[in-house]
């Protein structure tokens, strides 16, 4: 298991570490070379995982409810604080980030979390590590849950005093800001009857508080609790989406996240649907039919859509942000320095990134030259070497 690999690695950091601080005295030139040994292979990639995906999945299992990790409170911010130390060694700091966010978005957001305290505690740790910059859409986040709460509190109260509001089911909603947590999808969804009229009753209720913003509804982030007559027994199912019964022109809803709902209620454990024909895959060509004799001995069952790979969205999504990165600090080094060369401007670029990642040269050169068709800088006409800021 690659949790193993990491409770390995902070066992051979807490074995080095106590032979440079009780045999040599923490002498510098000791502590160096651990540093430097530690640096080489933390930043080298595990059975297809880079250390900055291991460091959050780690950090993921401890903080969650019933995850791998079970420890006592003393141990859990013991082992939070010997990973953020293993973080220093690692240069994609950015990865690890985009990882975390990603797995402490689904902690909040599916109450998964086990322990705010802790939540808080890792990030206090992170911020004084790597900076106020690092944490600051992760605070935002566990503080948006809080503002939420109390909002949805505000909202029970707004239904309690206006009688002709009732959105006719039990409706909880959780607002967030856009810029503190990772990009979801938005659909243009057809919603039942039912739902539509719980989303104009809390539009309501939300337009009383301000008129300023506006709300992007993430219906995949949404569960729903539906109570279903199979035969003789009455069970209750717990479904991630409202949309299972329904065909793509109905729903309004694109291919990838259609088949995935399908496939959730035809091919997996729970055979609410009976697919034609029977196969473990869905295809556009596929029919669906209710299946009325579905039955479980547990009266209350989840039914998950199958997962998606996140690995990938999130190394696109750190890419497309470096390139960002790295914009913006060629601009503020030749809005600076107004005239420089090639080797120093790329130095000066490297020097400044390289508290978040160790950016790639090619990199560099490439986002030079965008910058250069954009009109943010121009080479020298007599030496193409040397790059002038445009004003």
């Amino acid at each position: 298991m690659l949790e193993v690999f990491v409770r390995k690695v902070i066992e051979l950091h807490d074995k080095f570490m106590a032979y440079v601080t009780d045999s040599f005295q923490s002498h510098t030139i000791f502590h160096k070379a651990l540093k430097e040994a530690f640096e080489v292979f933390l930043n080298k990639g595990v059975a297809g995982s880079s250390s900055a995906e291991l460091l959050a999945t780690f950090c993921d299992n401890i903080l969650k409810k019933g995850g791998s990790e079970k420890l006592s409170d003393e141990a859990i911010e013991d082992s939070l604080e010997k990973v953020v130390k293993l973080l220093a060694y690692v240069s994609d700091k950015d990865l690890f980030a985009e990882f975390y966010r990603k797995k402490l978005s689904r902690r909040l957001l599916f109450d998964k979390s086990a322990n705010d305290d802790h939540e808080r505690s890792i990030l206090t740790k992170l911020k004084q590590q790597c900076g106020g910059q690092f944490t600051s859409k992760m605070e935002g986040m566990v503080t948006d849950l809080t503002l939420a709460r109390e909002n949805q509190t505000h909202f029970e109260e707004y239904l309690g005093q206006n009688s002709d509001a009732s959105p006719g089911l039990d409706l909880t909603v959780t607002v967030l800001t856009t810029g503190f947590w990772p990009s979801y999808k938005s659909s243009d969804l057809n919603l039942p009857d039912e739902m539509v009229k719980c989303v104009e009753v809390f539009k309501q209720f939300y337009e009383t508080k301000t008129k300023h913003r506006k709300l992007t509804w993430v219906y995949s982030l949404g569960s729903c609790n539906i109570s279903g007559k199979f035969g003789q027994k009455t069970i209750e199912l717990i479904v991630d989406r409202l949309s299972y019964s329904e065909i793509a022109t109905q729903l309004n809803l694109a291919d990838e996240d259609l088949v995935r709902v399908l496939q959730s209620l035809s091919c997996a454990k729970y055979k609410i649907l009976i697919k034609d024909p029977s196969s473990r895959t869905v295809t556009n060509t596929d029919h669906f039919s209710f299946n009325s004799n579905f039955t479980d001995r547990m009266r209350r069952i989840r039914i998950p859509l199958p997962p998606v790979d996140e690995r990938k969205k999130v190394v696109e999504d750190v890419d497309k942000d470096r390139r960002y990165a790295i914009d913006a600090s060629i601009v503020r080094i030749m809005k600076s320095r107004k005239v420089l060369g090639y080797q120093q401007l790329i130095t000066e670029c490297v020097e400044q990134l390289s508290r978040m990642f160790k950016p790639d040269f090619k990199a560099i050169k490439k986002r030079i030259e965008d910058l250069i068709t954009r009109d943010y800088i121009e080479r020298d006409k007599e030496n193409p070497q040397l790059f002038r800021y445009l004003a």
